[in-house]
């Protein structure tokens, strides 16, 4: 289930929690932050190819594109079998932020994304299957797919790099519960 919690930073209890979409969606987009749900065309079936997913969604993602400027679109998908995962955890759990938003789309799985948009407050918004999330340039966040990752994302850019980073090198993501423990 989607769900935003707000923290005060530097406090471990929530200040408010919602699981309702309409609400979650309302209260990012203060801060700049789209949540949207996605529907595909048809039936996507597991083991799907990365044109196959973006087909299914290329309609929402066509407008995207064309609304922002962006120049690729891609697939990426993490199971608790790949080689890399606790590497790629570690990495994403550090606090960073882009020059470009980031633009996720849950295709299947889950996944928990930090926002730290000024230096009293801390989102927490887990994103599940149908979500997009849209975390604008600057803005300070994190994101924990858990120890045993099992997610299916498409990933839009602006540029044909892709995912580019600058961590803060604070270590608040430490602060809070992690995907398993929220």
């Amino acid at each position: 289930m989607s769900e935003m919690t707000l923290y005060r930073h530097g406090q471990r209890e929530p200040l408010a929690q919602s699981s309702d979409h309409a609400t979650i969606a309302e209260q990012l987009e203060r801060i700049g932050v789209r949540f949207e749900r996605w529907e595909a065309t048809g039936a996507l079936p597991d083991g799907s190819s990365q044109d196959e997913i973006i087909e299914a969604y290329r309609e929402s993602i066509d407008r995207l594109m064309q609304t922002h400027g962006l120049q690729s679109v891609d697939v990426v998908s993490l199971t608790p079998d790949h080689p890399q995962r606790d590497e790629l955890r570690n990495k994403f759990l550090a606090e960073h932020v882009h020059d470009d938003f980031e633009i996720r789309f849950f295709v299947a799985g889950q996944g928990l994304f930090y926002l730290r948009p000024n230096d009293d407050d801390v989102i927490a918004v887990r994103c599940e299957a149908g979500d997009l999330i849209s975390v604008p340039a600057g803005v300070r966040h994190w994101f924990d797919m858990g120890a045993q990752p099992r997610f299916t994302c498409i990933r839009l850019f602006t540029t044909p790099e892709g995912w580019v980073a600058r961590f803060t090198g604070d270590p608040i993501a430490g602060d809070y519960p992690l995907l398993d423990a929220a």
